[in-house]
């Protein structure tokens, strides 16, 4: 399976909290998480820019591997 560029926060988060209220909620889950570990916070910011609606490649990697999730999981979810 081939993978887009980019992948949109809101598509990630969908997947990695599918119990949640509400993207908005799902969204913050995933800041929050995000903030309590540095030295993700760090590579993510290395990687691209954080203010943006998407995510990259090199990101979403990061942030999968943070979960201990592989792109195969990912596309599983």
């Amino acid at each position: 399976m081939t993978f887009r560029r980019t992948v949109l926060k809101q598509e990630l988060v969908k997947k990695l909290y599918p119990d949640s209220i509400s993207i908005k909620s799902a969204m913050q889950q995933l800041r929050n998480e995000i903030d309590l570990c540095p030295q993700l916070k760090e590579k993510i910011g290395q990687a691209g820019h954080l203010r943006k609606h998407t995510y990259n490649f090199e990101q979403l990697n990061l942030i999968l591997e943070h979960f201990s999730l592989s792109l195969e999981d990912y596309n599983l979810l």
